[in-house]
């Protein structure tokens, strides 16, 4: 007797018949990471995005990478399992006081973290991640004024690297590295003291000053696989032990609970299931739809930042 088709079967009979790719961010539950066609951070998800040949492309992590992935491919049908699944530091910047701030400083250079809406990318000058928001600030004239948004943490980390004292940073931040106290690293570090700290530099500066490596996720988890330590305490969501332990087999990996819910989890990249990714894929919904002209706008500082090697 054959065993009756599982979710996931479905889902990758989906893929095939809709001719679609599943993009899955490093925070997703493991179960949707082995599904997927490409598994990363926002910037190596924002690259995918426009490079396979197809017509759907299913966004598995939280809403304003779908709007990326959507602008950089256009033609094609970009859909989401959980439309809900939002993000603290989009929340935490608004379009219209960023409109409002460049009326007032049309001098200064806006450079906008990944982690924002749509609308604020299309007001901004350049776009970056964590992994390359040294190289971004960098690529500006020394002497120009530059505004930071939306997470205070990474701007003030980016501010240290580069020494820019012209830098003005909006006060951001995510609910899941935000919360990290320092207290917590220092009794982890106690109880495993052979363990190296690795820190996204989302977290509190005190938190990144007891790091031996600060990085993006997926620089996190190339420095694991790189470093001769046997063991590492890992500031950042839970759902990067998916591929820490995959790329790092035989190292071990303890996270530490943040204020917020005692826990390393973030409650919007958890709201997508499998059960949702299926229903996404039959129903085509919920699907991302944005007006022509912003998409354009959005595109210029998306493109500038890609454009940088």
């Amino acid at each position: 007797m054959l065993a009756a088709p599982t979710i996931a079967d479905e889902i990758l009979d989906l893929k095939k018949s809709r001719k679609a790719i599943l993009l899955a961010h490093h925070y997703q539950e493991p179960e949707i990471q082995e599904l997927a066609d490409v598994i990363g951070d926002s910037l190596e998800l924002a690259r995918k995005a426009r490079e396979f040949q197809g017509d759907v492309i299913a966004f598995c992590g939280v809403w304003f990478m779908a709007e990326t992935a959507k602008v950089l491919n256009p033609d094609r049908t970009v859909v989401v399992p959980d439309a809900k699944a939002g993000c603290s530091l989009v929340d935490g910047c608004p379009v219209e006081p960023v409109r409002e701030f460049r009326r007032r400083n049309p001098g200064h250079v806006i450079v906008s973290y990944i982690n924002t809406s749509i609308e604020v990318k299309a007001e901004s000058d350049i776009l970056c991640t964590s992994r390359n928001a040294v190289k971004v600030v960098n690529s500006i004239p020394a002497e120009k004024p530059v505004l930071f948004l939306p997470d205070r943490n990474l701007g003030a980390w980016v501010r240290k690297q580069t020494g820019r004292t012209n830098m003005e940073v909006w006060q951001g931040a995510c609910i899941v590295h935000d919360t990290y106290p320092a207290r917590r690293v220092v009794e982890a570090k106690t109880e495993h003291p052979r363990a190296k700290i690795v820190a996204h530099p989302e977290c509190p500066e005190s938190v990144l000053a007891m790091a031996d490596f600060v990085g993006s996720t997926s620089a996190i988890i190339e420095w694991c696989a790189s470093s001769g330590a046997p063991e590492f305490i890992v500031m950042t969501e839970s759902g990067v032990a998916y591929s820490l332990q995959k790329d790092s087999p035989g190292k071990r990996f303890w996270f530490v609970a943040n204020e917020n819910c005692n826990c390393s989890d973030c409650p919007y990249m958890k709201m997508n299931t499998l059960e949702k990714l299926r229903d996404c894929l039959v129903n085509l919904e919920p699907r991302v739809e944005l007006g022509d002209d912003l998409m354009a706008r959005a595109l210029v500082p998306l493109e500038r930042m890609l454009a940088l090697k």
